[in-house]
């Protein structure tokens, strides 16, 4: 069960990048050009979607901007870290 909820976590901001840029052009209006969202899309998906907003609803990366966008990268990081830090426990009870 624990393994459904990390893939649903991990799949949700690539999906909605997906429906984004199938039925709106939301992403082309942030960015400018698809190769910054595709890029994004395997590397800092939630970082992408944050600037993407921070852009069009914000008005930039200032202020509150800036602290979504923040807050995104944070969020990529962790689910980047945490695994590793996962595979680290289970080579260390193996050993």
């Amino acid at each position: 069960m624990g393994c459904l909820i990390v893939l649903f976590v991990l799949l949700l901001p690539r999906t909605i990048m997906v429906v984004l840029w199938l039925f709106s052009d939301y992403l082309s209006t942030a960015f400018g050009t698809w190769v910054w969202p595709l890029i994004g899309f395997f590397i800092l998906p939630t970082t992408t979607l944050a600037y993407a907003v921070a852009e069009n609803r914000y008005g930039g990366v200032k202020g509150v901007g800036l602290l979504l966008v923040a807050l995104g990268l944070l969020v990529d990081l962790g689910a980047i870290g945490g695994g590793g830090r996962g595979a680290g426990k289970r080579w260390a009870r193996k050993g």
